[in-house]
This record gives structure tokens, sequence and C-alpha cells, in this order.
């Protein structure tokens, strides 16, 4: 068990997640989006980072997100529902964008709107795949929650194919970069999807949100 969660804590993150998570909706554009009702959270990340495994994991639910077969093209914000205590939020992976620059602009437009103006909004979270540490990509995702003033915290994925020493580097290196960023919280959360590691934890956080 973590040091930083207890046993009350880890329970309660279970329980949230251990009740029905659904679908509510895709978003393209922001008179679209639905009411902004209690506790929202948002996972952000580069393209092929593992995003919907992480969120189908914390889930308990295979296929409730569901990664594009191509990379960088999905260009909707999916909304759904878990246990109907919490919103969560997955944003298109960015850093792949095959799309018109005209497009891509269009849609960085949408996600300021969304950043800037959502009220349940309590926390993004910043996935980084560990075996590449944090890219220029991600970076500017830091930038566009701090102009934002979102509080957000890092989660490293697939720990699991790479080395604890490894690990350890990665996690140091992550922790120096978002002492620059004055909305990153400090905590990193290291997970991996396919060995459940870190899942229990990261429930526990989402589960102190509310």
């Amino acid at each position: 068990m973590s040091e930083r969660f207890n046993e009350d804590q880890i329970d309660a993150g279970r329980r949230l997640f251990g009740g029905p998570s659904r679908f509510l909706k895709g978003v393209a554009k922001l008179e679209q989006l639905p009411p902004s009702d209690g506790v929202e959270i948002a996972f952000a990340g580069r393209s092929n980072v593992g995003k919907s495994s992480l969120i189908n994991a914390l889930t308990n639910v295979n296929g409730l997100a569901r990664a594009s077969n191509t990379p960088g093209r999905t260009r909707e914000l999916n909304f759904f529902d878990v246990n109907e205590a919490l919103t969560l939020v997955d944003m298109p992976g960015y850093g792949y964008a095959k799309a018109p620059k005209h497009e891509v602009k269009q849609w960085q437009a949408v996600l300021r709107g969304y950043l800037r103006g959502r009220p349940g909004l309590t926390r993004a979270f910043v996935l980084i795949d560990s075996r590449h540490g944090i890219l220029k990509a991600d970076e500017e995702m830091f930038d566009l929650l701090d102009e934002a003033a979102v509080t957000y915290q890092v989660v490293l994925t697939k720990t699991d194919k790479i080395k604890p020493a490894e690990l350890e580097k990665v996690k140091e290196k992550v922790a120096a970069a978002i002492k620059k960023h004055p909305a990153a919280f400090p905590e990193i959360h290291a997970t991996s999807s396919e060995k459940a590691l870190g899942i229990p934890e990261l429930r526990a956080e989402i589960a102190g949100l509310l």
C-alpha cells in the first residue's frame, strides 16, 4: 500500500469505482457541453499513452473508453458518469494530429474554452508514458493548464515496461520539471493498466476530490 493513502482512502476509491460507469456523450463544440454538475475530472495525454486503458482499468469496464484506430484523429471530449458521483472526461490525444491546421486551431479553441470555463473541473490528470518521459507536446499541455488555472497531476503509464531503477529516474525528472509549473500538483502516480499497478491509489486520489 502507498504511504500516501491509508486503508480507508483505498476503500473509498474502491467503492466509488465499484458502482456502474457509463458513457454520457461526445462533445466537439462548446455549445454541446453537458451541464457542469458536481465534480468533474479530465484525463489528458499524448496519442497512444494508454488513456483508454487507464480509464477502463479504473472503472473495471472493458471497452468503456475506446482508443481510436488512427492516433490523433479523435476530436471529441468524451464524458463518462462514474457511479452517479463523478464525471470523468477523456480529452483527445495530442501530439500526433494529422488534421489540417485550421481544424487543429478550431479544436484547440474548444479545448481552451472547456478548460477555462468549466466550474466543476476539479483536476486534470496528464498521462506520460514512463518509457519516454515528458516531451514537447506534454509541456504545451502543462502550459495550457497553467494558463487556465486548472490543477493537474502527472500519471506515469506503462510502468511495467521499464526497470524500477529507470522508473525512479523518470519520476525524479518529472518532479523537477513540474516544479516550474504553478498549477501542477507535486505528487506523481506511477501506473500500469495491464498489471493494475497504482490503480487503487489513483482511485483513492480521485475519491478524495469528491
